[in-house]
């Protein structure tokens, strides 16, 4: 019978007749099922839809034993066990549950969420419960395919790196606690940027995913492989010792080196280098995990390609590594905290001992008031990838001082890494053009070594300077050996000869010879020179005898020790 709620409004309970739609029909419209499960008697009644939902006939689903036989133990935790492992207590409500699982009939598999609440009887332990069954198929398959691609390699079906990674660190972790060991091998598909030159992309695919086959092949059941990089794999050796983790590698090296791969450009060839590290032995966190296994893989590399290397400690490798951290918090606070400073080196005229224009020289200031040369910090930087955030702050500092001083003439030095980087270069013509006047004062310095890495770079970089404005010099020449053939191809205007032939050309006729070589092919190719490491009076004569345009080195700082920028402690620019 229809009743009243306390406000009076008359409300209908779907156990009695009305004029809508009654709740079974309800639950079959959208696809749902109820029940109610009698937990003491294990009766199990089911609204009328539950043969077209669960594909099950009511006979076969009618008690909770007879339904729980077809929950697989692959479908997580089921309504059982929901409701026996529950640590809430009944308060007269209800306990709600919600439980997803896998409901099978012989070939017929379903995916359902289960959503009800159990209630206590006097005892206060579970006597009844009511709940629907909801088909969720399509969506248990978006997550499944989501769970995959956040999980795993899509390529290979191996772990990807986010997922091993939290792997290895359950895995230490555990080996840690429990006073155990572990392995961790780090595998590299040698030369396949060859592979992809010859054969193409799908073909070193194809590669990778039947090496990732042929290495889950011989890892035992317990370990686990992941690819951790385009060419490299990551395997986790469970419960395994140094000599294991061994015998274990050269499984692998053989596996993949002893048949060719079969691919559809051919049988292609195929090596791998190893390298490993044992935890907790060698490394105590994944981090170092990973970086020693590194380690070990760039050994065996050097050693030969197609072997296996175990990490081993080294003192000096290590000391080096530490002083690389040091060197670049120092390196990245001085730029934070703009310690970056200039000292200027004066470039004279050879005949008349003019300056003709400074070469700007970076300077890091320490906290403590000490001074870092370039070649201190410099090296490091490269290594690291600061030296472009360095070589842009020492472009500002110098275009500030140009700015501020109309007359100055000055050059600046370049690194390599600098020259084919797109920021760099947006940067400095940035700087030219809001700073009218000022390109036509300034001089970028290139070394010779970088120049000779990649003639056509180097040609395109010095192309892109003379455009901008500036003028290019080719720093240290000498060093690298280049023709002059390509010294005339990469048009730039001024040759610094490198200090190392010119400091000994009183004593040395080679060197005599090779400077004076160099100054005369120079000119005739109208390029203007510069010696440096200019020691002495009587190298400065000799030098200006043979034609050189400009003198560098300490004899010009001792002619000049009056200027400020040669003091011990340098001229600083502003800024």
């Amino acid at each position: 019978m229809p009743g009243r709620s306390q406000k009076g409004a008359v409300v209908t309970r779907f156990d009695q007749p009305s004029a809508g739609p009654d709740a079974a029909e309800i639950l079959r419209s959208i696809g749902d099922v109820a029940y109610h499960w009698q937990i003491d008697t294990d009766i199990l009644s089911w609204t009328g839809n539950a043969e077209a939902v669960l594909g099950a006939a009511l006979e076969e689903i009618a008690s909770g034993r007879a339904y729980a036989s077809h929950v697989t133990a692959e479908g997580g935790q089921s309504r059982v066990d929901a409701i026996a492992q529950s640590a809430e207590r009944d308060s007269g409500a209800g306990v709600g549950y919600q439980v997803q699982y896998c409901f099978k009939r012989g070939e017929t598999t379903v995916w359902v969420e289960d959503t009800g609440r159990w209630f206590a009887g006097p005892d206060g332990r579970p006597h009844r419960a009511h709940g629907v069954v909801r088909r969720i198929d399509e969506r248990y398959e978006r997550e499944r395919r989501l769970t995959q691609l956040a999980k795993f390699d899509p390529l290979t079906g191996e772990l990807n790196r986010s997922y091993l990674t939290e792997v290895l660190t359950a895995t230490v972790d555990e080996v840690m606690r429990f006073r155990e060991s572990c392995g961790f091998l780090l595998i590299s598909i040698d030369h396949l940027g060859r592979l992809n030159e010859a054969y193409g992309f799908d073909v070193t695919e194809d590669v990778i995913a039947q090496v990732a086959k042929r290495i889950r092949a011989r890892l035992r059941g317990k370990d686990y492989l992941g690819r951790f990089t385009g060419n490299k794999f990551g395997a986790i050796l469970t419960r395994c010792t140094p000599d294991e983790m061994a015998v274990a590698a050269d499984r692998l090296l053989a596996g993949v080196r002893d048949e060719p791969i079969v691919t559809a450009a051919g049988p292609v060839a195929v090596t791998i280098t190893i390298g490993g590290v044992t935890a907790p032995r060698h490394a105590r966190t994944v981090s170092e995990v990973v970086s020693r296994a590194l380690d070990a893989l760039h050994a065996a590399r050097a050693k030969r390609h197609g072997s296996f290397m175990a990490y081993q400690p080294n003192v000096e490798r290590d000391a080096l590594r530490r002083e690389s951290v040091r060197a670049t918090d120092e390196i990245v606070s001085a730029l934070n905290e703009r310690r970056i400073a200039l000292a200027y080196e004066p470039v004279v005229d050879a005949a008349t001992r003019k300056v003709a224009f400074y070469e700007c020289l970076m300077r890091v200031y320490r906290p403590d008031g000490a001074i870092a040369h370039a070649n201190e910090i410099i090296p490091v930087a490269e290594q690291v990838g600061l030296v472009r955030m360095l070589d842009y702050r020492v472009l500002e500092l110098v275009v500030a001082e140009l700015v501020d001083a109309p007359a100055l003439h000055a050059s600046v030095n370049v690194s390599p890494a600098s020259t084919v980087d797109p920021g760099w270069w947006s940067g400095l013509a940035a700087l030219l053009r809001s700073n009218s006047g000022v390109a036509g004062r300034l001089i970028i310095e290139i070394t010779e070594t970088a120049a000779i890495q990649d003639i056509d770079d180097a040609r395109g970089f010095v192309t892109r300077v003379k455009d901008l404005g500036c003028r290019i010099a080719i720093d240290d020449f000498g060093a690298g050996h280049t023709s002059f053939r390509n010294l005339r191809k990469l048009g730039v205007d001024i040759v610094k000869i490198d200090g190392a032939f010119v400091q000994n050309i009183v004593k040395s006729n080679d060197d005599r010879a090779f400077v004076h070589t160099l100054i005369d092919l120079s000119r005739r190719l109208g390029l203007k020179t510069v010696a440096e490491w200019v020691q002495d009076e009587e190298a400065a004569q000799m030098l200006a005898g043979f034609g050189c345009d400009h003198l560098q080195g300490a004899l010009i700082g001792l002619a000049n020790g009056d200027r400020p920028w040669l003091r011990e402690t340098p001229y600083v620019a502003n800024g």
